[in-house]
């Protein structure tokens, strides 16, 4: 492992299954090929789906992770996961803050998840606030409490009678403190191999979808998530067979975004770009797959030199990263490598056809973005057999 970087606190943690499964409460889950499966139910539950009102039994189990002790006081936490829900399956995502003498916050959930609309429709679920803490979406947002190490609670459910249940492979969660003032980069770093090196990922422009089937977020201008996301299993050469898009009717200038798109949705949120929701979709394509925050450009250098893109989170307004003339508070883009002098060389989505995607912009100007505007969120999305980079001494991957 490397030194610990300046300027912020940043850990990611993750449990792994089913070789994990001791090292949390298990209640009705047990160790299966190739992750959690439903042994003997915990118990029986009635759920009625807020989108639909159609109201079903299922039986219940349930992991809850130990404690995991971060080592300094938390502002956010960001889960996620990767898992199989075969119909008539889902899961509950839930996180709670924790300090050194036990629960600091309630149980908040951060996900009711589906890999499909058959059962339930995957949604965040809105109007959890408290004195101590609250949910924006997709991430925990520490108010009130002191948190300085957070547990996770995965509940999967399974119909009576379903041929097959749920699968959960992994979940994790990355904690961030609050940003302080410094750069990683200031420190002169050692050579990564990163720069003058970029992947050669494929170039998909969201904007094609501003007609055909838009039904899941809008299309065109809201899309950039579950493109960067195709853009990326397609790079690996892990997205979606055409028999699993061929419902996409008319099949428009990349079927295969819009099939990204409809299993990235969160039907509370009313848009694609749920963080843990586009790494659960990749997770579904045989690849890991995990949503955690970078310090730097430094730190993104070091996937690069691997031969690993990353999604990245910014905001920005027109004219802040020359070369991105628009407005956003919010957006994906694939960082696919480094010029030889380091300025990140990205696959924009939003670029009005393919042949424009491919953007190189200044370094410190797009970091700033990155960095104020997400945290510095990324996806990480590679097949297991690529190694990734050794992680820093406070790991964040």
């Amino acid at each position: 492992m490397t030194g610990t970087p300046t300027g912020r606190d940043v850990a990611y943690h993750r449990f792994r299954f089913p070789d994990e499964l001791g090292r949390g409460a298990s209640d009705g889950l047990i160790a299966g090929p190739g992750g959690l499966v439903i042994g003997p139910a915990a118990g029986r539950v009635e759920h009625t789906d807020p989108h639909t009102g159609s109201t079903a039994g299922y039986d219940l189990a349930t992991w809850t992770s130990p404690p995991v002790r971060l080592g300094f006081p938390a502002a956010e936490i960001v889960p996620s996961w990767t898992a199989d829900t075969p119909p008539g399956c889902w899961l509950r995502v839930e996180l709670r803050g924790w300090a050194e003498t036990g629960p600091s916050t309630g149980w908040y959930v951060l996900g009711d998840w589906a890999a499909d609309e058959a059962t339930i429709h995957r949604s965040s679920v809105p109007g959890q606030a408290g004195d101590d803490a609250r949910v924006a979406e997709d991430t925990l947002r520490v108010t009130g409490a002191v948190v300085t190490g957070w547990q996770v609670r995965v509940s999967l459910f399974r119909r009576p009678g379903a041929p097959a249940g749920p699968v959960l492979r992994t979940v994790g969660a990355v904690a961030s403190g609050r940003a302080t003032a410094g750069s990683v980069d200031a420190a002169a770093p050692p050579p990564t191999g990163a720069r003058g090196r970029v992947l050669d990922v494929p170039r998909y422009s969201q904007r094609l979808h501003a007609g055909g089937e838009i039904r899941w977020g809008g299309g065109g201008d809201s899309w950039c998530s579950p493109t960067c996301t195709s853009m990326v299993l397609d790079f690996w050469g892990t997205g979606p067979a055409p028999d699993r898009y061929a419902w996409v009717d008319p099949p428009g200038p990349r079927p295969v975004v819009v099939h990204a798109a409809r299993h990235c949705y969160d039907h509370a949120y009313a848009g694609a770009g749920n963080w843990a929701f586009n790494t659960a979709y990749a997770g579904l394509h045989g690849v890991d797959a995990f949503v955690t925050r970078l310090r730097s450009l430094y730190e993104a250098e070091r996937f690069v030199a691997a031969g690993v893109p990353l999604i990245l989170s910014a905001a920005f307004a027109a004219g802040q990263v020359p070369g991105l003339d628009y407005d956003t508070r919010g957006h994906l883009m694939v960082l696919v490598g480094f010029t030889a002098d380091g300025d990140p060389v990205l696959n924009d989505p939003y670029a009005p056809d393919d042949e424009g995607v491919r953007r190189t912009v200044p370094r410190a100007a797009f970091e700033a973005a990155w960095q104020a505007g997400s945290g510095g969120v990324t996806y990480v999305v590679r097949p297991a057999s690529v190694p990734l980079p050794p992680a820093p001494a406070q790991a964040n991957w």
